[in-house]
């Protein structure tokens, strides 16, 4: 009897055993599958890691002072004994070098960017239309998408849609360029681009050349795009690789320049009807780095000088003239040609566009081509340049960020973003250093951002007129920190003169007692848009003349400041000393430059500042009858301490020259 009580209590323990290990090992097995066995993405899938890669800039040191790159370092016994790093006989800012590499592995293969510089080619275009442009609507953006398989992803790449809506002027409807990009050595690539007529193929005996279906013109006689894929990665020459595939591909709308590195197919998907700009294709072949400027400094006989652009107004068209005595298209060059003739008299060290470098008033749609554009006499001399914005940068769309983006990928620019807890975009500050070895900071340019409009944005009804933008708080307090951290030097300043000028300059250092020189900050200027409401105050008195400190025109516009303002000019400018010796207690920012009023260019001083315009120079700008067209310039000279400022117009002319601080300069 026991053992049959065993034996029934042996089976039930095994009737519930065998399903119970079979539902837990079940769910292990589930577990496995569908979580533990599924890899998870890593940090990398939403950080994208390597995306800024290709923007990465080291940074050196000359003598205790920051520069713009790293130098190279060289040993032995043909090193400067001041500064181990350079080279005997060579100059500091020319053994510098930016490190900025591109490392195409950890560049985006589905993001386009044509600031990005890719080396990977590509392997197939598209074009697709769609009912909207998926810029308004984000969601027609996967839909019109063209069709894929998952091998082909994997061989070919993904789509990749370029930005710019072909029909963007014409039309709801969008028009979309589309590529694949891929690593893949084993993949035809993109080497050629034409577009043809409906009737007309490449010549023949040509191999490799692919139309795509879709018309790529947005309106009238329909045009195709074709593209040659012959040769594979693994198939080219060296030099095949680096100058014939095709990298990158983007739009420019109007008929001006292309952005840097790009060049135009051979014909245009649209040559415009008067009412409409043309639309063209544009592309680049390998990798096109921008050229970078070298870190600023002054001569050896310390000059340093800047030109001031203000208010070119460009539009996408070729711009249209605005108050002169004949009228005329073409505006937009006419003032790159007057601006280059600018620059050959004057050969500047360093240029600073002070805001509306955009026309906006709906003129500027397409902010990029304009951008392509407004830079190029500087660029094509090479010359060093920084910008800020005005009220009518940001008024047609683009945004100031993006402007910013795209600004650092022209040649020789030196714009920088700022800090993003700062009010407004582009606010930050650049050093002018000596070229001896000692690197010292001897001139600093501050940038700010002074906005557009503060409150309302358009005036429909007369109610609420436009307020122009002001410079805020944390702007003062953003200016005031970074004066805190200027450190002292020496003025005046005297060169190393054991390696420049030997026995014509004493060493640093050496000076006796009572020579006049002191510990102070370096003078400063400072450039912004807007003007400050001070601008239009009473000028200082001359105690020499007893007359007052205002030269110039500003008689022919009312005033454009904004009306309202947070005390920028008591409270920053005049709270930012070159010493904290109450013996010296004059402001550290002796010049502030402004743009935004194109007939008024006067210099005035108010409580020992300078506060000055540069006036118009654009024959897109709004202008007057018999006021010609003018660009401010600040000679800065004695490594320095002497500023000197003057007005060259379109006729040649020198007009109020004048000394701001410095030798000769009215006794504050």
């Amino acid at each position: 009897m026991a053992a049959f009580s065993l034996f029934r209590f042996a089976r039930f323990l095994r009737s519930i055993f065998v399903p119970t290990a079979s539902i837990i090992g079940f769910s292990f097995l589930l577990t496995y599958i569908f979580i533990l066995y599924q890899p998870t993405p890593g940090p990398g899938s939403i950080q994208r890691v390597g995306w800024q890669s290709w923007e990465i800039i080291t940074e050196g040191s000359v003598g205790g002072q920051d520069t713009a790159g790293s130098l190279e370092t060289t040993s032995g016994s043909n090193t400067d004994s001041t500064n181990p790093t350079v080279p005997h006989g060579a100059d500091w800012w020319n053994v510098s070098t930016t490190t900025e590499t591109t490392d195409s592995a950890s560049l985006p293969l589905d993001t386009w960017d044509p600031m990005m510089q890719h080396d990977t080619g590509l392997s197939e275009i598209h074009i697709t239309e769609c009912l909207f442009d998926p810029w308004y609507v984000p969601i027609s953006a996967d839909v019109c998408y063209p069709s894929t398989t998952k091998q082909d992803d994997a061989h070919k790449g993904k789509w990749v849609r370029v930005g710019p809506n072909l029909k963007q002027e014409v039309s709801l409807k969008s028009l979309n360029v589309y590529y694949r990009r891929t690593r893949r050595h084993d993949i035809p690539l993109v080497t050629e681009l034409s577009i043809l007529p409906e009737n007309q193929t490449p010549p023949a005996g040509s191999t490799g050349w692919l139309r795509v279906d879709h018309p790529i013109n947005p309106k009238g006689a329909k045009r195709y795009l074709w593209y040659k894929a012959a040769k594979a990665w693994k198939d080219m020459s060296e030099g095949e690789r680096k100058n014939d595939v095709v990298t990158e591909i983007d739009v420019l709308f109007g008929s001006d320049t292309t952005w840097y590195g790009f060049e135009k197919v051979d014909q245009a998907t649209f040559d415009g009807d008067g009412k409409t700009e043309p639309v063209w294709l544009t592309h680049r072949k390998g990798v096109h780095s921008p050229p970078r400027a070298p870190p600023l400094h002054f001569s050896h006989d310390g000059k340093f000088k800047i030109m001031q652009v203000a208010d070119l107004h460009y539009s996408v068209s070729l711009g249209s003239c605005r108050d002169t005595p004949d009228p005329c298209t073409g505006s937009d060059n006419l003032t790159n040609t007057l601006l280059g003739k600018m620059l050959d008299a004057e050969k500047p060290d360093f240029i600073v566009f002070t805001g509306d470098q955009l026309n906006g008033q709906t003129t500027a749609w397409d902010g990029r081509s304009i951008l392509a554009k407004f830079a190029k006499a500087v660029t094509e001399r090479g010359i060093p340049w920084a910008a800020v914005f005005g009220n009518h940068d940001e008024e047609d769309g683009m945004l100031k960020e993006h402007q910013i983006h795209y600004m650092k990928g022209l040649p020789y620019s030196m714009v920088e973003r700022g800090p993003k807890d700062v009010h407004g975009v582009g606010n930050y500050v650049l050093k002018v250093k000596s070229a001896d070895p000692s690197a010292t900071h001897l001139l600093t340019m501050y940038f700010l951002d002074s906005g557009s409009y503060s409150a309302g944005f358009m005036d429909w009804f007369g109610l609420h007129p436009t307020a122009y933008d002001y410079l805020r708080q944390d702007q003062i307090d953003w200016f005031l920190q970074e004066s805190a951290s200027i450190d002292t030097v020496e003025r005046p300043f005297m060169p190393d003169g054991a390696k420049d000028l030997g026995h014509l300059w004493k060493r640093q250092g050496q000076v006796m007692p009572g020579s006049g020189r002191r510990l102070a900050k370096p003078n400063a200027l400072m450039f912004f848009h807007i003007p400050l409401q001070e601008s239009y105050s009473a000028a200082d008195i001359n105690p020499e003349t007893g007359r007052p400190l205002d030269v110039g025109i500003s008689d022919m516009e009312a005033s454009g400041a904004a009306k309202k303002q947070e005390g920028f000019f008591h409270k920053a400018l005049l709270e930012a000393f070159e010493s904290d010796h109450r013996t010296s207690r004059a402001p550290e920012v002796k010049v502030v430059a402004n743009g935004h009023c194109h007939l008024t260019e006067n210099c005035r001083r108010v409580k020992g500042v300078w506060l000055c315009f540069g006036g118009g120079g654009s024959y897109s700008g709004y202008g007057k009858a018999g006021f010609d067209r003018r660009f401010r310039v600040y000679d800065v000279s004695d490594f320095g301490e002497t500023i000197r400022t003057y007005k060259r117009t379109e006729h040649d002319e020198i007009v109020d020259d004048m000394i701001l601080a410095g030798r000769g300069a009215p006794p504050v």
